[in-house]
């Protein structure tokens, strides 16, 4: 009888909870947003979609289909209106980012990428920001260099074997070794053995589908992320693994620290102090501010984000120059102008200072990443306290809001009806009202106060290596990518990666 009784309570209670629940999503004031049908109550729906590794893709036939706000979760909304970025992203608005974002992050540690507390992420930004600023950045190039030299000897090694190979894989190699030199003062050994070191790439990749999944039920993350790593062992899994590589590569450098020296006649010379050097720099003359913690995360953050994002953009740009032959023989008419005017042999590089003034180099890559962009899942931003105000409609505190870059990126009213056709010349007019709009809207890297802060680092990296391998060589698409029509295979947990940039290269004929 008594146990009747508490199963009557507990099903009257449940009810009760399920009643009150549907009642409070009846009476929102955004019941009148459309969306999915499943996606009003539940979850699964969203959790499903990104399973499925295609969001981006989602997130656009969503508001082709529904219009300009799109629900895709309870309670959570996908923009795509030219207003909605400055209402979401613009500085001093106190919307903080999402829970989604708490399985990025050690469970009850803080991280640069996902802490949501806003006063905590400012003060700790400032701590690393003069560290990454582009004045700090340029310093890098010789770093940048070494690396360049190192990948495009294997690509001729490559192109002597003729046999296809996978160009982004590669490129994060390449990304890789350059963040190890600038964070570390030597290179990570991803170019010199052409292979996964440490495991460090597949645990990153571990690491993305966990937080991308696990994200839209954060309440699980402290149970999920402790029983992952005790059955991974003593190396931890997913981040946990990359944080342990991390430790490793400091107690390296602490065992024989050293400065990287280069003396070229394009940059003078100068010796590059690694930005681990300065980190132990800034715990030294204030280590209650600058503890070993921030050691630890600033070198964990360059490995978490310092390779993938900048393999994905490089690729894009190959990619897109690949399949865009005009645009191909534009940009290197202008690399070799200044390969001849300049007087730089084949085998050197471009100084960054000079890749800036070539602009049909930087409207390149600023197309490129538009039309594809490293990250394709909403930036989700929690509405403030008092609600706001977005695209006329009134979103109550705690609702979850945020704009795909991949949508806003592709927004006709931004950039034009043509906006699925790869035109660096749109990057080129002289309408500057339109220039102006089009900058605004642009955000590979994120908007606000949360755009990623070594954005410079990755911009050095594509800026110098692709004038440099396009002079060297010449590149194919190969396998699936060189029949007519094939478009490259992506996967999109958070970072959407190329799957099979399957290309053939062979050395440029000058």
């Amino acid at each position: 009888m008594r146990l009747f009784s508490s199963l009557a309570l507990v099903s009257c209670l449940l009810g009760t909870r399920l009643i009150l629940y549907v009642y409070q999503l009846l009476a929102s004031p955004l019941w009148s947003i459309p969306g999915p049908w499943p996606a009003r109550f539940t979850k699964l729906w969203y959790f499903w979609k990104l399973r499925g590794g295609h969001f981006e893709a989602v997130n656009k036939d969503l508001h082709d289909k529904y219009g300009p706000i799109v629900r895709y979760a309870p309670n959570r909304y996908s923009f795509n209106d030219t207003h909605a970025s400055k209402a979401i992203y613009g500085l001093g608005n106190h919307f903080t980012k999402s829970d989604w974002y708490d399985a990025s992050s050690n469970p009850g540690a803080w991280s640069l990428f996902a802490d949501r507390d806003v006063s905590r992420h400012a003060r700790n930004r400032r701590l690393y920001q003069n560290i990454y600023s582009m004045s700090s950045v340029v310093a890098y190039e010789g770093f940048v260099f070494e690396c360049a030299e190192l990948f495009c000897q294997r690509l001729t090694e490559l192109a002597q074997w003729g046999l296809p190979f996978n160009m982004g894989y590669w490129l994060q190699c390449y990304a890789f070794d350059v963040i190890g030199c600038i964070t570390y003062s030597k290179r990570l050994g991803f170019l010199d053995k052409g292979e996964d070191v440490g495991q460090v790439i597949s645990a990153l990749e571990d690491n993305l589908v966990y937080a991308a999944l696990i994200g839209v039920y954060s309440w699980l993350h402290p149970y999920l992320f402790a029983a992952w790593n005790f059955f991974a062992g003593g190396t931890g899994a997913g981040r946990e693994y990359v944080m342990n590589f991390t430790r490793g590569c400091m107690t390296d450098f602490q065992a024989s620290p050293k400065a990287m020296a280069f003396n070229r006649e394009d940059i003078g010379p100068r010796t590059a102090s690694s930005i681990l050097s300065k980190f132990f720099a800034k715990h030294r003359d204030n280590p209650d501010t600058f503890t070993s913690y921030h050691i630890l995360v600033g070198c964990t953050s360059n490995m978490v984000a310092g390779s993938d994002t900048t393999a994905i953009s490089l690729s894009a740009i190959i990619y897109y120059l690949l399949n865009n032959p005009t645009v191909l023989r534009k940009l290197r008419d202008e690399i070799d102008a200044v390969y001849d005017a300049d007087q730089i042999d084949k085998n050197q590089h471009i100084g960054f200072k000079r890749t800036q003034e070539m602009k049909y180099l930087q409207a390149t890559i600023k197309e490129a990443l538009r039309m594809h962009p490293a990250t394709g899942l909403p930036l989700e931003r929690v509405v403030p306290e008092g609600g706001a105000t977005i695209c006329n409609h009134f979103f109550p505190e705690g609702s979850v809001v945020g704009i795909n870059t991949w949508i806003e990126n592709r927004n006709p009213s931004i950039y034009g009806t043509d906006v699925d056709k790869f035109r660096p010349e749109r990057w080129l007019t002289e309408d500057t009202a339109k220039l102006s709009m089009m900058n605004e809207h642009w955000m590979p890297f994120g908007a606000g106060s949360r755009t990623c802060i070594g954005r410079h680092i990755s911009h050095l990296e594509m800026s110098t290596l692709i004038p440099t391998i396009l002079r060297q060589f010449e590149f194919q698409l190969s396998g699936e990518l060189a029949k007519s029509g094939a478009e490259w295979k992506t996967t999109n947990n958070f970072f959407v990666k190329p799957r099979n940039f399957i290309l053939q290269v062979k050395t440029r004929e000058l």
